[in-house]
C-alpha cells in the first residue's frame, strides 16, 4: 500500500487539555478542515499525531517554510531512466490516497503558494494539477490539517481571511502547571518534583513574553531540559543549556532568566 510507511505504529503520548480530542473525532468523522492555533512547542504536532495514531489514519506531514512552491506540494515532472516522469507531492499523495495531511506551520509558507489549498477546502475537495492537466477528486478519508503560531503573526506571515474561513478551529495553549510537569517528568524520565522546578522557570520566562522576548519557554523545551537532568546535569546548568541559550541572546534578559532559575530552586 502506498501509505503504508505513514501509519504510526506506536500510540504516541498526549495528555488532553479538554474537550480536543472529541472535538477533531467528530471534525475527522465529517472530514472537516481543521486549523490548530497555538505557541511554539505546547504539543500540535504531537496531538495530530497522537489523533492520527487513535482513528488509525496515515498521517502525511509538511514543514511548511518560505522557499517552499506549489511544487513542493503537489508534485512535479522529473527526469529518470524512462524519460519524464510524474511525482505527487505530499499534499498530492495524501489526496489521492486518503490520508490526513498535516501542513506543520502554514503561515512560513508564503500565500501565493498556500491556496492551492482552496479547492479542497470546500465542497469541491478537488485538487486541480495544473502541469499535469488532471483534476484529482479528494478520496473519502482526507483530511486536511493545519497549524501555525499566531505570536508570529504580522502582515506579512498571517493567513488570508479567504484561507481561514475554510477551516475548523482548535485552540492550544501550554498546559496548567500540574498537568505540564506531569508530561515533562513522563517524557523526560524525571520525577515530578524536578519537573515541577522546570515549570516553574517556564513560567517566569512566558512573563517575559512581549518585554523583550517573542515566546517564553516551551513544554518542549523543558522536556529537553529535562532529558538532560536525567543524565545527570543539574538543573541550572540543564536550563542554560536548553531554555535559556536558546531564546535570547540579550544579557538582560539572560541575566533575568538566571536569576529566575536560582529563585526556583
Amino acid at each position: 500500500m502506498v501509505l503504508t510507511p505513514y501509519f504510526l505504529a506506536d500510540e504516541p503520548f498526549y495528555a488532553p487539555q479538554a474537550d480536543e480530542i472529541e472535538l477533531f473525532t467528530a471534525a475527522h468523522a465529517l472530514r472537516q478542515p481543521v486549523m490548530i492555533k497555538g505557541p511554539t512547542g505546547c504539543g500540535k504536532t504531537r496531538f495530530i499525531e497522537h489523533m492520527a495514531w487513535r482513528l488509525g489514519r496515515p498521517l502525511v506531514t509538511v514543514a511548511c517554510h518560505e522557499d517552499m512552491t506549489a511544487s513542493d506540494l503537489v508534485g512535479r515532472f522529473l527526469l529518470d531512466a524512462d524519460g519524464t516522469v510524474w511525482h505527487d507531492g505530499p499534499l498530492t499523495l495524501a489526496v489521492r490516497h486518503g490520508a490526513i495531511c498535516y501542513l506543520d506551520e502554514i503561515v512560513e509558507a508564503r500565500q501565493d503558494t498556500t491556496v492551492v489549498i482552496h479547492p479542497l477546502t470546500d465542497d469541491r475537495r478537488i485538487l486541480p494539477l495544473d502541469k499535469k492537466n488532471e483534476l484529482v477528486r479528494a478520496h473519502p478519508d482526507f483530511q486536511l490539517v493545519i497549524s501555525y503560531n499566531p505570536g508570529y503573526q504580522s502582515v506579512l506571515k498571517d493567513l488570508k481571511e479567504s484561507t481561514k474561513q475554510r477551516f475548523v478551529g482548535l485552540d492550544f495553549t501550554y498546559p496548567d502547571a500540574a498537568r505540564e510537569a506531569r508530561i515533562v517528568a513522563r517524557e523526560a524520565g524525571i520525577d515530578e518534583a524536578m519537573a515541577t522546578l522546570l515549570v516553574k522557570v517556564a513560567d517566569r520566562s512566558r512573563n517575559l513574553k512581549g518585554h523583550g522576548l517573542d515566546e517564553g519557554a516551551s513544554t518542549r523545551m523543558l522536556i529537553q531540559a529535562g532529558r538532560l537532568m536525567a543524565r545527570g546535569i543539574s538543573l541550572t546548568a540543564a536550563c542554560q543549556m536548553a531554555l535559556v541559550l536558546p531564546i535570547t541572546d540579550d544579557p538582560d534578559l539572560r541575566a533575568s532568566l538566571t536569576d529566575a532559575i536560582a529563585a526556583c530552586q
